[in-house]
């Protein structure tokens, strides 16, 4: 048996540093390297250079927002070949191709920006902005009526579209791709957002209700995206050459498009980028994309058994001290070859 003693401050340490103890300013954990934009950006002088200059809050919700998409872009790829990784060599050669890996990065970091610079209005963090308070037409047989503190969406929106469009005024076939993907990313928050409601009421009746706008989680923003991701539109110049047109059916705002179809994801590449999947888990049980038949390649995996030791059967003793017993599990993981 095994004695623990408990502290709260060890417990506040785990809240503080535990899921998300990464550090928002080291660049090389986000997709997007805010200073160095920031850095480019003096020279054009533009929308963007103002807010890096002067509008250091929003500086700060723009970095939050690529810390942001980078958690997420890693979560929704997790199982795949490719999964997000921000290694450094390895990012930089796919953001120089124009694949479906690239249209789901700029699509996420323009979403995560316009959430963060939103949620940053919601918070208080920013003195340019407030709550959305923009009363919408309703019918008069509604229940409910506007108030709250809305989500000022459009201010996150037009913040996100100053500081990632403003850059490209050379409308090429590549930016045209590029500005689209970043819009796609903004309205897969702004279309989307949702009404949440506070009864009023004596004793609980909610007799009236109070209403106002709130972004959708993250999550299922995430997931809208890497779904657009598997159904992206391969794009071609349009004629007028200030167009994109896809090459099967159309696409909307919404759909994610490319240009340049994806290289192997199997085995490492530096001029591709690809880091391959060699030592990367997988489940040898599933027939889907985690599975070790796709994920490996058809190279076959390795299975590795060890011992974990966790502690179980815990119970208070007198006071202060949680006593545990030590548990001996059997961790089975299997890795790509």
């Amino acid at each position: 048996m095994r004695k623990i003693w408990v502290y709260f401050a060890m417990a506040a340490l785990v809240e503080c540093y535990g899921e998300w103890s990464l550090d928002v300013n080291n660049a090389s954990l986000h997709l997007l390297d805010v200073k160095k934009v920031c850095k480019k950006a003096r020279q054009a002088k533009g929308h963007l250079w103002q807010i890096c200059r002067k509008e250091q809050k929003i500086l700060e919700e723009v970095n939050k927002g690529s810390l942001l998409a980078t958690r997420e872009c890693q979560y929704q790829f997790r199982h795949r070949k490719w999964n997000c990784t921000t290694q450094r060599k390895s990012l930089k050669r796919i953001l120089l191709t124009d694949t479906r890996e690239t249209a789901f990065v700029n699509a996420i970091v323009s979403a995560g920006i316009t959430s963060s610079v939103t949620q940053g209005c919601t918070n208080g963090n920013l003195i340019h902005c407030t709550c959305d308070s923009k009363k919408k037409v309703i019918s008069q047989a509604e229940d409910w009526e506007w108030g709250g503190c809305a989500d000022n969406v459009q201010f996150g929106y037009r913040k996100s579209k100053q500081f990632l469009d403003s850059p490209h005024r050379k409308k090429d076939f590549r930016t045209l791709v590029l500005l689209h993907n970043y819009e796609a990313g903004r309205l897969a928050i702004k279309k989307y957002m949702r009404l949440e409601c506070k009864c009023h009421g004596l004793s609980g009746s909610c007799s009236l209700r109070t209403c106002w706008h709130k972004m959708p989680p993250f999550r299922e923003v995430g997931t809208r995206l890497r779904d657009h991701y598997d159904g992206s539109f391969k794009v071609i110049p349009g004629n007028d050459g200030k167009s994109i047109i896809s090459e099967a059916k159309p696409h909307t705002k919404e759909n994610l498009v490319y240009s340049e179809n994806s290289p192997d994801f199997c085995i490492p590449s530096k001029k591709t980028g690809s880091l391959g999947t060699q030592g990367r888990s997988c489940n040898a049980t599933s027939r889907g994309i985690d599975g070790c038949e796709l994920l490996c390649c058809s190279r076959g995996h390795v299975t590795k058994v060890s011992k974990v030791e966790t502690n179980c059967r815990c119970r208070f003793s007198w006071c202060c001290e949680v006593v545990c017993d030590t548990c001996v599990a059997r961790s089975v993981r299997n890795f790509c070859k």
